[in-house]
């Protein structure tokens, strides 16, 4: 299970940048598929954000949490800040075709359910979506 204690370690991680703790916190090979990007060894979430956090500070904050044995779910506000433009282009060259292009400067903040398929305490896929635009 991973529990609010253990979350809280683990979105630590991912807002200090800790790409390694991040996917220690991962099965081997883990598998994450959100906007278009699909994740399946360690090298290649660690590539993934460390390419994502050239042009973006991002962090995230909770609404809400639940958790079981086999499943972690969150609500959570992405916070994205542009540290120089990413355009529509990059984005889709790198597969990430439900991201949003974003000028340096300018701050997204996006509403998420997340959700982690747990394996024996640990992630083994990860899931996004995006709530319906009111």
């Amino acid at each position: 299970m991973i529990d609010r204690a253990r979350y809280d370690q683990y979105l630590a991680a991912f807002n200090a940048k800790d790409y390694d703790a991040v996917a220690d916190f991962y099965v081997e090979p883990p598998r994450m598929e959100f906007f278009g990007i699909v994740i399946t060894s360690r090298e290649e979430l660690k590539a993934f954000y460390a390419w994502l956090h050239s042009y973006v500070k991002e962090s995230v904050t909770l609404r809400g949490f639940a958790a079981s044995e086999t499943c972690t779910a969150c609500d959570a506000i992405v916070r994205i800040e542009a540290l120089r433009d990413l355009t529509r282009e990059e984005l889709d060259a790198k597969g990430a075709t439900g991201f949003f292009p974003i000028r340096a400067g300018e701050v997204q903040e996006i509403r998420q359910f997340i959700f982690y398929t747990v394996n024996d305490g640990r992630i083994e896929k990860v899931e996004a979506a995006l709530p319906p635009q009111l």
